[in-house]
């Protein structure tokens, strides 16, 4: 349902400073749709003050009841995650989670990015679950939806309780991150690693700084992804690149010059995706494109349709995250010649799960063996 007046003229969106989505596109759920206008107020601002004030990052409590979250997807190499925050800041346009703020009565556009929900007790909630008996321990993913070294990580702490609880049990994890704030955790994740408990994937998909400071507007920059490989490595902890998404048109001339920078810093294996545009991402990817590559948007919407049997979007199992057809099949033939050229194939981490064992508490019972 629309209620804009007819004779109320629209405001077109325009990209905001340090954010990735356009607009604050309705979510799918919502009845009615939201359009920006002219009320006759916008030109009377006082003197000095021009254009829309910065959109500020708004924090929530969510109140989970479980913090391990469970999938079955034959396409995933985890069947468990820990996801401390809803939303993320860093605004990556592309991002398949921002669909997930529809379902909070959100839009998946700017609201994903400022109004972030956080899991106070994520540690405790966790430790809870792992001394629950019958609890299998298999390798825990963090990272798989938003990112756990977001810029608000860094007063909150939340990741790092969490890796702390995780270290105390012995339980395998792997993080998948842009960040370089995760090198504040090496104390933890080094003596992880060394028992075969830890491993971390660092997302890079472009070296251009300018195609990342609009694509992943608050995400670390490509040099300082670099450097966090080579302290990551440096401390022992093995990394793997992900060059995820691969964007027809936009980014994948870069894949080989990417992961040859990511072998010098330090990564072992390596690993890719295409851009999946599932739900409203499909909008807002293609409103990015027209406002900061209007001269490829074209093209770049018609090689995606080329990968997706002329649609935007096909979820199967299997073809979600490779596509099909020539265009990604050419992107697919040329990371598998890369990663055999460099080496990136002649190590498969597998972590331990072994290990796995609830540490005593206080008063608990000493065990007899």
């Amino acid at each position: 349902m629309t209620l804009k007046p007819p004779d109320i003229e629209e405001l077109a969106d325009q990209p905001r400073k340090g954010r990735g989505a356009v607009s604050n596109r309705t979510g799918r759920f919502e009845t009615a749709t939201r359009h920006r206008v002219d009320d006759g107020w916008a030109g009377l601002a006082p003197e000095g003050e021009e254009g829309e004030p910065p959109l500020r990052t708004q924090l929530h409590v969510d109140t989970a009841r479980t913090i391990i979250t469970r999938n079955d997807s034959p396409d995933i190499m985890f069947d468990r995650s820990i996801n401390p925050y809803r939303g993320c800041e860093h605004g990556c346009i592309y991002c398949f989670a921002r669909p997930t703020h529809a379902w909070l009565g959100l839009s998946p556009g700017l609201d994903f990015e400022t109004q972030l929900f956080y899991k106070p007790d994520a540690p405790e909630l966790l430790e809870a679950e792992l001394r629950r008996p019958g609890y299998v321990p298999a390798v825990m993913a963090m990272g798989t939806n938003t990112d756990p070294y977001q810029p608000i990580e860094r007063e909150l702490k939340l990741t790092r309780r969490v890796i702390e609880v995780l270290s105390r049990f012995n339980h395998p994890l792997g993080i998948v991150t842009k960040s370089a704030l995760i090198t504040r955790d090496i104390d933890l994740l080094a003596p992880m690693a060394a028992k075969g408990l830890a491993a971390v994937c660092i997302s890079l998909s472009t070296l251009d700084r300018e195609l990342a400071r609009t694509l992943e507007p608050r995400a670390a920059t490509p040099p300082r992804r670099l450097e966090t490989m080579r302290q990551l490595t440096q401390a022992g902890i093995p990394v793997i690149v992900l060059t995820s998404p691969m964007i027809p048109g936009l980014n994948d001339h870069s894949l080989e010059q990417v992961l040859e920078a990511s072998v010098k810093a330090g990564a072992t294996a390596a690993g890719w995706t295409l851009l999946r545009l599932p739900l409203e991402i499909a909008g807002l990817f293609e409103e990015w494109l027209k406002a900061h590559a209007p001269d490829r948007a074209g093209r770049v919407m018609s090689l995606i349709r080329q990968t997706r049997g002329g649609r935007l979007y096909k979820s199967g199992f299997g073809e979600r995250h490779r596509g099909e057809g020539p265009v990604a099949d050419l992107i697919r033939a040329r990371f598998n010649h890369a990663v055999r050229r460099l080496g990136l194939d002649r190590k498969r981490w597998t972590l331990d799960i072994t290990q796995f064992s609830p540490p005593p508490r206080p008063g608990d019972q000493m065990s007899l063996f």
